[in-house]
């Protein structure tokens, strides 16, 4: 059997972080736990509907999704590689929007939770190479996928891109029914050191599923940000 761990799980307290800070009794934190995936959720669909492709980036260019809880007020930082698509000047008001939707979510849940209505404050920090992040890799491969272009360009692409960015090394798994065979199948790809094992060593992850015309994708990236 083998023997599996989260790669970010196993670094908290070292080289990560949690995505979600705050504190909660036992029996709330369920509730807390599904809140911090209706504001994600919101958010993401969001981006994905008013948000086309940028010029610069594949796809929308969503990083990680960071939420800070307190008594009376939730702070959410948005990590995008091209902030200024929520933030120029010819649009001002989708932040507005967006906070508003997030908190009509959060009201709706909460009343039927009978929970009090908490202020929601949303910030953009613009990721400086946007290739250094998992999920924006995740997304260039899965929308490369989507366009027909067969998947080891497109992984060797990423890889690429990557390498350019400053990383010390990148793996790529992709599961699923590749190409449209019909029997699904498991493809690595490396490059550079990846020691899973090595606890300092400051990796980051993601999982990122895809949906193609002949079935769902399981992209999962794997980058290392430092020698050791």
């Amino acid at each position: 059997m083998g023997q599996k761990i989260h790669p970010l799980g196993f670094r908290l307290g070292t080289t990560q972080s949690h995505d979600s800070i705050w504190f909660a009794q036992p029996t709330n934190y369920s509730e807390n736990l599904k809140e911090d995936k209706i504001i994600r959720d919101c958010i993401k669909n969001y981006i994905q509907k008013t948000i086309r492709i940028s010029s610069g980036v594949e796809g929308i260019g969503l990083g990680r999704i960071k939420i800070k809880k307190r008594i009376d007020l939730i702070k959410v930082i948005i990590y995008m590689a091209v902030p200024k698509l929520l933030t120029e000047e010819g649009k001002p008001r989708r932040i507005e929007e967006l906070q508003i939707n997030v908190q009509k979510k959060l009201n709706c849940v909460n009343r039927k939770l009978n929970i009090g209505i908490t202020k929601l404050n949303i910030a953009i920090t613009r990721i400086p190479n946007a290739y250094r992040d998992p999920n924006i890799l995740a997304e260039f491969i899965a929308v490369q996928l989507k366009n027909r272009i067969p998947f080891r360009k497109a992984i060797k692409k990423a890889i690429e891109l990557a390498e350019k960015a400053g990383t010390k090394g990148v793996k790529v798994q992709i599961a699923g029914r590749i190409d449209g065979k019909e029997i699904a199948r498991v493809e690595w790809f490396y490059e550079g050191r990846v020691p899973l094992q090595t606890i300092r060593a400051k990796i980051d992850y993601c999982s990122y599923p895809v949906r193609t015309i002949y079935g769902v994708l399981g992209i999962k990236v794997w980058i290392v940000l430092n020698k050791e």
